[in-house]
């Protein structure tokens, strides 16, 4: 296991927390989880800190726990349409449309802002075109059953983008804008990492400071202008950013490249 990293503005039960649930999800721990002394030495925490890690994942229904026989795992909890927790994005789907769409079955959308307003500098440039021009700036939070799991914040040339806060909250926005007329072509994006703020921690339950998943995503359509500046954060309990990768060329080439759109997520 991984020592607990103290530095981390990260209560240590949450760290242990996670590393135990990102382990149970890969199928260890089949015969059993350590005993609560075994992982106070490998995390190097203090007894209460493993329990309350441990009540958590027995909460969710990961772990269960029997006085004199240990803990073990439980099978993971499905939705029903064969997503787990609303936040692995995977399976066979052949475009981006078909992964908002599969996303949008499992999760629900709280709008928190939409607004018209003059583009800023640093957007216009990333969507090519002049500052100032009308843009619909929206903020939305993703969650499922279990809680948030996404801040997103979207700009859209006001031209693309007729659709108001109602709209917003039943429909993923490319959805709304190809009803429209516009034409999604590809994608490009950037994965990082970012510390939570305080109002992005508020809407995602978090403590501020914590480390989050960060998507920056650029949108195109088929005549390859961009129409959408996507800058999504992402809580990394309850999301899994999943792809399938084809090898192109011959041996000696070994290039990989995306072969589904997995992880989408609007």
């Amino acid at each position: 296991m991984r020592p607990v990293t103290l530095a981390l503005p990260v209560p240590k039960y949450h760290q242990v927390y996670l590393v135990l649930r990102e382990q149970l999800h890969e199928g260890r721990f089949a015969q059993g989880l350590p005993g609560e002394i075994a992982l106070m030495r490998e995390f190097g925490v203090a007894r209460v800190t493993v329990r309350k890690a441990l009540e958590r994942l027995a909460a969710e229904r990961l772990i269960e726990r029997t006085p004199g026989r240990g803990t073990v795992p439980l099978p993971a909890p499905r939705n029903g349409r064969g997503a787990r927790n609303g936040g692995a994005a995977g399976g066979p789907l052949s475009g981006l449309l078909e992964s908002l769409v599969s996303m949008g079955l499992t999760t629900t959308v709280k709008v928190v802002s939409v607004e018209t307003l003059p583009c800023p500098d640093a957007v216009a440039t990333v969507l090519a075109i002049a500052p100032g021009v009308p843009v619909q700036k929206a903020v939305r939070v993703r969650q499922t059953r279990d809680g948030p799991i996404s801040h997103i914040t979207t700009h859209v040339p006001k031209a693309l983008a007729p659709f108001g806060r109602r709209d917003l909250a039943k429909q993923p926005i490319l959805v709304l804008m190809e009803a429209e007329g516009t034409r999604i072509g590809r994608a490009t994006q950037i994965i990082g990492a970012r510390l939570a703020e305080a109002e992005v921690a508020r809407h995602l339950d978090v403590a501020v400071g914590s480390a989050l998943l960060s998507v920056q995503r650029l949108i195109f359509d088929t005549q390859d202008r961009p129409v959408q500046w996507l800058q999504g954060l992402y809580r990394p309990d309850r999301y899994q950013y999943q792809m399938e990768l084809s090898r192109v060329g011959g041996v000696d080439a070994k290039v990989w490249v995306s072969k589904l759109p997995a992880g989408v997520m609007q």
